[in-house]
């Protein structure tokens, strides 16, 4: 068992494990940790990434992407359910953007990446300091709406006609919760080779808070204002001088423009 040190060091306790012959990889840790590890797989080249078995012990706050697998947070009943664990290849998203500083970056991501809001709110965490739970989260959400003023962007995919707007959030995930347990892309599959795209249009503050249950149930998609679509590509990029800020799985990353791809069945997850 290695620790990690600092942001960061998880990728590179990951690809120093499967340089020394190691294809079993067990995370401790929240979804932060996960994606580090996740990247650690994807971005290595020594093996195939279908070839690594990986599992994670989920111990942090919103734990999303364990709850699509419903893998317990419980230690005991986690490493029971190891001993004669089932696996799942899952796909995998990738995007490529830009950080603050205007370099070129790419990532990988196994959950849901978020922009417009999501960015926005991602980086205000980042700089105030992550909530330690659910409830916090949400009232920090609330308030930072009073802050965020949606730029004008335009999103381009493989399936439908390019959309300009004002957006209030974009969201492309993999599986389908985000943010302690929102359902920002109920129509997302891990595993159907495509990427769920969600955005909404420019919504009164008062209409944001109004819809906060449909963020948790599932019916998001059925508001007028909400667009949800399955590509395989999509191109977000800012329409003026106010940059689309970039999260993904939790991680505030930089700003558009962005593109994401899918990598389908990439990702062998010991459930």
């Amino acid at each position: 068992m290695q620790f990690t040190q600092q942001k960061g060091h998880a990728t590179r306790l990951v690809q120093d494990a499967l340089l020394k012959g190691h294809r079993n990889i067990l995370g401790i840790g929240g979804d932060g940790t996960n994606f580090e590890l996740i990247n650690g797989i994807m971005a290595q080249t020594e093996v195939p990434t279908q070839d690594i078995s990986y599992a994670l012990l989920p111990v942090g706050t919103g734990n999303d992407w364990a709850r699509t697998y419903q893998i317990s947070h419980h230690i005991e009943t986690r490493l029971k359910s190891l001993l004669n664990p089932n696996t799942r290849l899952q796909d995998i998203g990738q995007v490529q953007y830009f950080t603050l500083d205007d370099q070129p970056a790419l990532v990988y991501f196994a959950n849901v990446a978020g922009m417009a809001y999501d960015g926005f709110v991602a980086k205000k965490l980042e700089d105030d300091g992550k909530p330690n739970a659910k409830i916090t989260y949400l009232i920090a959400v609330a308030l930072y709406l009073f802050d965020y003023n949606p730029s004008k962007g335009r999103i381009i995919s493989d399936q439908a006609t390019p959309v300009e707007d004002h957006f209030y959030t974009i969201n492309v995930g993999i599986c389908k919760y985000s943010g302690g347990g929102m359902q920002l892309v109920p129509h997302a599959i891990p595993d159907d080779g495509l990427l769920a795209l969600t955005f909404a249009r420019q919504i009164p503050r008062w209409e944001v808070l109004a819809q906060t249950p449909r963020f948790y149930n599932g019916t998001l998609l059925q508001h007028s204002k909400l667009t949800g679509v399955q590509v395989k590509t999509v191109h977000i990029e800012s329409l003026n001088e106010v940059p689309i800020l970039l999260e993904a799985d939790g991680e505030f990353l930089g700003k558009c423009p962005a593109v994401f791809r899918i990598i389908e069945k990439a990702l062998n997850v010991v459930l």
